[in-house]
């Protein structure tokens, strides 16, 4: 049986975000969260393969508490397990050292529920935007890494193959590899479903497993949170808003408008070059 890991991450919701004007900051007080838009397109296509093949799907995420939340949406939609990271060393974690525990944590899970097969993750967040720990995550663990993927071709279990359709800029990428793979999800990838109603009333009883610094006893301190961060911000800012002055033209007929809007155009540099030709 395919055993399917989704990486997902309690973001703000975009929609609601606001800026501090005095710091530049992210107002996230009061400011719902939700699970990570392209994370949600990775658990579809795990449950998808599930409904498929009958494997079982686990869900992590590396966050505070409030975290459980996203957690068990996911198992309503279907996840068997649920998996969150929480401590406060883990806080004020870059891409690396956030790559460094969930790569660490799949490792566990491994041992705790059988190997893993593939590994699902979102292009990017939609808080950090980097695209960079699905495929730092990849890497800690030596797997075979398909970004951008928009569609998932085939998932061949007895000869352990993947077959995927990869996004570029100029075109469509058709790619086979071996498992264990991790793929970061596009949103052309599928449509997410809704939860069903045994889904969400399991989802309201499930406790997600806790994992804390305290389970990973050869966990290098120095790799995580902040100490295992060296990304730093130097500055932030809002770009200013500027008033737009606006002018109103007003013809009987769309000949007389576009001269207008013509003459308003023209500039000293350009009658020039007009009346010289």
């Amino acid at each position: 049986m395919l055993h399917i890991v989704v990486c997902i991450k309690q973001v703000p919701d975009s929609r609601e975000i606001r800026i501090d004007p005095k710091n530049n900051t992210l107002i996230r007080q009061g400011v719902p969260s939700i699970v990570n838009f392209y994370d949600m397109h990775g658990l579809e296509e795990a449950l998808r393969i599930k409904d498929e093949t009958g494997a079982r799907v686990t869900v992590v995420t590396m966050g505070p508490p409030p975290a459980e939340k996203g957690l068990k949406e996911c198992i309503s939609l279907g996840a068997d397990d649920a998996v969150l990271v929480t401590d406060r060393g883990f806080a004020g974690a870059d891409t690396l050292a956030t790559s460094y525990v969930v790569a660490r944590t799949i490792r566990k899970i491994a041992e705790t529920w059988g190997t893993v097969d593939i590994v699902f993750c979102g292009k990017q967040t939609l808080d950090g935007d980097t695209g960079q720990v699905g495929p730092g995550v990849a890497c800690r663990l030596d797997l075979e890494q398909l970004t951008y993927v928009n569609k998932v071709v085939q998932v061949d279990e007895e000869n352990r193959k993947v077959r995927v359709h990869r996004l570029l800029e100029d075109g469509i990428e058709v790619v086979e590899t071996s498992m264990p793979v991790l793929i970061t999800a596009l949103k052309e990838l599928n449509k997410v479903r809704r939860a069903s109603l045994p889904g969400m009333i399991r989802a309201a009883r499930y406790k997600p497993t806790v994992w804390t610094t305290a389970d990973f006893p050869d966990l290098e301190r120095a790799k995580i949170g902040l100490k295992g961060s060296p990304t730093i911000v130097a500055k932030t800012w809002v770009p200013e808003v500027k008033a737009v002055k606006t002018q109103m033209i007003a013809y009987d007929s769309p000949e007389a408008a576009a001269a207008q809007l013509a003459d308003k155009f023209m500039t000293k540099e350009m009658q020039t070059l007009l009346d010289w030709s």
